[in-house]
């Protein structure tokens, strides 16, 4: 029972901070020193449930792009997510070919989170005052590319805050608009890194707990249907300062754990 409970509030974790501007691997490797390390096939199950999660909710929105091939604004967005997509392919597949690992401690993500945070905060205060525009130009598409690979190289950074911000920053300042490019550019990166972390861990198959993929599967889906929903419903008329105040608390809080020895 214990155990169901744990894989119950780790897909609530991965659920929850997957799209939110706030590390889903920086949690989860936190949270694992406490509900138990998990396989990498159920972290990657999980991470699944969540992309399924937004593809639901996009639906709409992914079938019009796909299939109004002849409206000049669809294919112009279309081309511009795929150019993101392809500049993250090519520096995943440069990270993967060098050997790069993430690190598997917690000071990392405490830097991450809190320095993250911070930025969060200067760049909300620079764009104040600049004229809103939900304009996706190849600027932008550029710069969110490249920071989903700085998102993955980096625990704690956060796919979701590097490539929101990082389309504010390059002029797309509609928080709404950063947010919608930001998570459809998310899709086929999230899948692509799925299979291929499925394609390393296919092994485990036959040695996995199959009913802790399952729940944690399903838990991650519908946390992140709900999350990402209130997401979308809050950058209407919100900023984002709330998660840079959040990031910030808690890496701070984790930096004087690591100091006091309390986790590593």
């Amino acid at each position: 029972m214990g155990d169901t409970v744990n894989t119950i509030l780790l897909g609530i974790i991965e659920g929850i901070t997957e799209f939110l501007p706030v590390s889903s691997t920086g949690h989860l490797l936190i949270a694992e020193q406490w509900l138990g390390a998990r396989s990498e096939l159920f972290n990657v199950s999980i991470q699944a449930g969540a992309i399924l999660a937004i593809v639901l909710i996009y639906w709409r929105r992914l079938l019009q792009l796909l299939t109004r091939r002849d409206d000049p604004a669809n294919r112009d967005y279309l081309a511009k997510l795929v150019v993101a997509f392809l500049i993250t392919a090519v520096g995943g597949f440069i990270a993967t070919r060098l050997h790069w690992k993430l690190p598997e401690t917690v000071l990392p993500v405490a830097l991450a989170l809190f320095i993250g945070g911070v930025l969060i905060l200067l760049i909300e205060r620079l764009i104040a005052h600049r004229p809103l525009s939900a304009r996706v130009t190849w600027n932008v598409a550029l710069w969110v590319g490249a920071c989903q690979i700085l998102a993955a190289v980096f625990p704690g950074t956060s796919r979701s805050a590097a490539t929101i911000f990082a389309a504010m920053l390059a002029g797309l300042t509609l928080r709404p608009a950063a947010t919608e490019f930001a998570f459809l550019v998310g899709i086929p990166t999230m899948f692509a890194a799925t299979a291929y972390e499925l394609l390393k861990v296919r092994h485990q198959v036959a040695s996995e707990d199959w009913q802790a993929v399952a729940i944690g599967f399903v838990v991650s889906a519908v946390v992140a249907f709900v999350a990402v929903k209130w997401l979308l419903r809050y950058v209407q008329s919100h900023r984002f300062t709330v998660f840079a105040w959040y990031r910030i608390v808690v890496g701070a809080a984790l930096l004087v754990a690591v100091g006091a020895g309390v986790l590593r």
